[in-house]
Formats: C-alpha cells, structure tokens, sequence
C-alpha cells in the first residue's frame, strides 16, 4: 500500500524543485527594489530613500495588478489543463490583452498624477515631491513590460520551462545593475534614473520572455481565434481574492507612512523603506511558496485528489516554516552588517531603528506563511467570503490597528511589533472561521483548513500504490484486482484494469527510471466512481506522453509496444497530461 512517505516523497520533491523558479519570479519585482535602495542611499542620498519609500503604495498596487491575472490566470488553467486543453491558448492570449491594456492605463494614470500635483496628496513638502515625481516618471515607462512579463514568466513556469525562467531572472537583475550605473553614476539622473533603470531592465526581461514564444517553442501561443473573452471575467473572478491583500497593503502603506512621518520623522520613513526593500527577497520565498501551492491545489482540485491537497498543505506547514524559520533566523544574527549596506553612521538615528527593523519585522513571516497558504486555498475553492476578509484583515486591519496605538508609543518599534501581532490575529481569524465553519473546534488540518467534503473520494473507494523498483510491479495487477472484486467490479474488467496497472507502470520503470541518475517513483490510485472505474499512473520521470507514441507506432511491428496497444485497445478512454512536470496517465473503463 501507498505510505506516508512515499507521497512526500514524490509532493516534497514537486513542491522543492518548482519553489525556487516561483521564487526568482517575486525576486525579479523585489531585486529592483534593493538595489533601487543600494544605489538611491549611496549614490543619491537619503531623501531619495523617501522617494522609494513613498513609491512603496505603488508598488504594491503593481503587485496587486499583476497577482490578479496571475493567480486568476494559475487557477484557471488548472481547472482547464485537467479537462479543457483547448482553450488554454485562449486562456494566454486572453491574459496578456487584459493585463497589457490595464497596466497602460495605470501607467498613464501616474505620469498624470504627476504633471497635475496630484501627487502632493501623498507627499507635499520639497524636495521631497520632486524627486519622487522624478521618481514616479521613471517607473510608469516600464509597467506595461513589468506587468506582461509576469505573465509571461508564470506560463512558462507552468509549462515547466524552468532553464529559461532562471535566465530571464539572472538577465533582468544583471540589466538592473547596468542601468542603474548608467543612469545614476555615469548619467546622474537623480531619483528619475533610479525609475528608468527599473524600467529599461523590465522591457529587457519582457523581451526575453517573449522570446521563447516568438521562436514557437512553447506549448501554448498567441491566438486570437482561441479567445473566449469571458475567461477574463473568470480570471478577475478568481484572481481578485490574490489582489485584495495587495490593494489592502497599499492602503495601509499611506496610512503608515502618514503616521511615521507624524509620530517619528523622515529618518523613520527612510529607515523602513531600507529595511522593507531588503526584507522584500526573503519574502520571495513564503510568496514562493504560496505560488507553487496554487498550482498544485488547483491541480489536485482539478483531478479531486483530497490526499494530495492535504498533504500539499502539510509540506508547507512543516517543511515550508522551517525553511522559514532558517530565513529569519540569519536576517536577525546579520541585521548590523545589513544595516550597513544602506547606512555606514551607527550614530545616526536611521541607523539603529534600520537594525531594530531588521531584528523585529522577519519575526512576523512564518505566521505569514499560514495566513498567506489559507487564503490561496480557499481563493481556489472559491470560499469568497474568507478569502475576500482575510487578506484585507492581514493586509490592513491588523498592522494599521495595533499601529495606531503603538507608534507613538514606541515609535518605529511600534511598526515592528505591530507586524508581528497582525501574523497572529490573521491565525485567529482562520481558526475562528474554520470552527464557525465546522461547528467543532479545529484540532486536525483537514479542519482548520476546512476542506470541503465533496473534494475527492472516500478512503474506502479507492486505492494507492507506490512503486519504486521493477520487483513492485509485479504485485500491481494482484492488488488492482483484489480491490476491484472487493468493490463487486464484474470480473473481466478486474482482470483488464489489473493488466494495464502493470503494463504502464513497468513501461515507466524499465524506461523512465534508467534516463537519467534521479530517484523516482510511480503513484498509482485506482478509484471506484459512480461512472465507474478510474485509474491514475503518475511518475516524476522525464515527460513521456503514449499517445504521442501510439501514434507513431503505425508501422512498427505487432509485437513492439504490446503493453501501450493493449492499454488503448481495452479501456474506455485514456488521457495523458504533463502536470508541473509529472506524467500524469489517466485510463478510464
């Protein structure tokens, strides 16, 4: 029988391996951000670190703006990559129309705000308002490319693409860094430099991007004749819930500023832009995470695999947070050598409330970690209610609320602290919701994720199976079959479910385990429905699709391939997907 471990084995390695490229993926929005800070405070000064901390609101509407289509875009095709193949192309073009034409209107809207005063609302005195003007001008060139290359890199993310992904990354960080000497030390551009560098490195990033799609290597293209408008109502529909934190955060960014500027001073302002814009590559990793559980929650809604969802859950509250926890851990023993990339004067008053920063803030990330995985999970089970409260509450409502008190009392300390307190109320609202929810106090997972029942099958019509070595395979056919009869399925269809089992799974052993070094494992789950019997062959081994092969197999002889023939001889219908890099093989009597 299939054990614990086996599952983890084959979901932690999914879950590991897809992590670092979701993480590259925020990391290209946040790098900008720090080296925007290395360079506005070393080569520029500390009133241009207020102008980026002032552009923080923005920021997080671009985040916003983008994690709709994204997330939304994610779920869909999900649901569509289990059953709707075809209108994936649909499902792309759709996206990137949308979210090119929001983020071009969003980009003339702050060079106006701009040339109208409109910005004095967030900032009045000089020089403040001009250079963050400055600063406002530079950015807004380059939106559109940011917004699209998000896009972009997410598609290619869930088409496994990870190589090219990596280096899309790595060139965007290396073109960041070249602009900004350009356009700051060589080209001293002030606070508009500091934004066109950001920009210049988003339209190279973009055009690497699209590269891939201009030479027509990807699975899916740029098609208009596939497009169905109403999947970007859908994709709103869904992804809303992934920007309602967003546009949350960005309220309670004006009101915080307005409150460290009131309470504290510029200095703090400044001491928090440095210490956020740091801090923003540490939090590429929950966001991550967060990322790579929408994909996989979406599939295993998609396939009604309730184990899987489960224990996707549970790698990240386990293996996610100590990975977490190690993050943290560093940030808080280096925050003086980290305060010293920004600020060199210990005397300074921004340099000890930048290390105290350091210090408190990574404190509230692994509560961040629950609150952020629960609110993509019922984002994909479309739980609205929940998932429309929570992120506001962790977005706004906990920070600004526990701000107002302790800001000026314990000036910045007061942020800190609040931050932290919020990962804690946002815990309390997901248990007191899961037990509103239940009506018994949420002691397991299941509960307090609350999972609804009607996800996946019962533990009693179904089975699983791990194979690891050819000396399992031959006991597949005998438990297939035993389950079957257990279940009063007629004979013949026993026998030829037990046959297939066997014949696919040795075909993956004897060809996927030897292509290369890597340990690999099948999962087999045979499943007992209503509209009858449901068989699923999945394994990590390179991508391996047998209907392609049947195909292709015309003119062999007979007796070659005997065990894929077979397969599509007997069966009612077989399906075959590449899911984030697992050969999924469903076959259906």
């Amino acid at each position: 029988m299939r054990t614990k471990s086996a599952e983890y084995k084959l979901l932690t390695g999914l879950f590991f391996k897809l992590l670092p490229f979701q993480v590259l993926l925020v990391l290209v929005c946040a790098v900008n951000g720090i080296i925007d800070s290395l360079f506005g405070s070393n080569f520029i000064g500390v009133t241009a670190m207020s102008a980026v901390g002032l552009f923080g609101p923005f920021t997080h509407l671009l985040y916003a703006l983008f994690m709709i289509f994204v997330s939304g875009s994610q779920i869909l095709y999900g649901r569509y990559l289990v059953r709707e193949r075809e209108r994936i192309n649909g499902l792309f073009t759709v996206d990137i129309l949308v979210s090119l034409a929001v983020a071009v209107l969003i980009s003339l809207a702050m060079v106006i705000a701009g040339f109208t005063g409109l910005t004095r609302f967030v900032i009045s005195e000089e020089p403040n308002l001009t250079m963050f003007n400055h600063y406002i001008y530079g950015q807004a060139f380059g939106i559109p490319a940011f917004i699209v290359g998000q896009q972009l890199f997410s598609f290619l993310s869930l088409e496994n693409k990870t190589k090219w992904t990596m280096a899309a990354s790595i060139i965007n960080l290396i073109a960041k860094i070249v602009f900004d000497c350009l356009f700051i030390v060589i080209f001293p551009l002030g606070t508009f430099g500091l934004g066109l560098s950001t920009s210049a490195a988003n339209f190279v990033f973009l055009f690497f991007l699209a590269l891939y799609y201009i030479m027509g290597k990807s699975e899916w293209h740029f098609s208009l004749k596939a497009v169905k408008w109403k999947d970007a109502l859908t994709i709103v529909k869904l992804g809303h819930a992934g920007a309602t934190s967003r546009v949350a955060e960005m309220i309670r960014c004006f009101i915080i500023n307005y409150l460290i500027l009131k309470y504290v001073n510029a200095d703090g302002l400044s001491s928090f832009a440095a210490s956020n814009s740091l801090l923003a590559l540490v939090w590429a990793v929950p966001f991550g995470m967060v990322a790579v559980g929408r994909m996989l929650f979406s599939v295993s809604v998609g396939e009604q695999d309730r184990k899987s969802l489960v224990d996707s859950l549970h790698i990240i509250y386990t293996k996610g947070i100590l990975l977490m926890l190690g993050f943290v851990a560093l940030i808080i023993i280096f925050a003086k050598p980290l305060t010293m990339l920004f600020y060199r004067d210990p005397s300074q008053d921004v340099f000890s409330m930048t290390v105290m920063g350091f210090r408190l803030l990574p404190l509230c990330m692994p509560l961040a970690v629950v609150s952020l995985t629960f609110a993509a999970l019922t984002q994909t089970l479309e739980r609205r209610a929940i998932s429309f409260v929570l992120p506001i509450v962790d977005g706004a409502v906990g920070v600004v609320s526990c701000s107002i008190f302790l800001i000026p009392l314990l000036q910045m300390n007061g942020l800190y602290i609040a931050n932290i307190l919020n990962g804690a109320i946002c815990f309390i609202v997901i248990a007191v919701f899961a037990w509103v929810e239940t009506k018994q106090f949420p002691n397991t997972l299941e509960k307090l994720m609350t999972i609804p029942p009607r996800i996946g099958v019962s533990e009693d019509n179904r089975i699983d199976i791990s194979i690891q070595s050819m000396d399992e395979v031959v006991n597949v056919s005998k438990q297939v079959i035993a389950f079957c009869k257990e279940k009063g399925i007629p004979d013949r269809i026993a026998f030829f479910a037990g046959l297939c089992m066997e014949e696919m799974a040795g075909n993956v052993v004897t060809h996927g385990f030897s292509k290369d070094t890597k340990q690999h494992s099948i999962d087999i789950r045979v499943i007992n429905t209503e509209q009858g019997l449901i068989l699923r062959l999945r394994d990590n081994c390179m991508a391996f699709n047998p209907t392609e092969r049947r195909k292709t197999m015309q003119n062999y002889e007979n007796w070659k391939n005997i065990g894929i023939r077979l397969v599509y001889k007997i069966a009612k219908n077989v399906d075959y997907q590449n899911l984030l890099g697992m050969n999924v093989l469903t076959i259906y009597f």
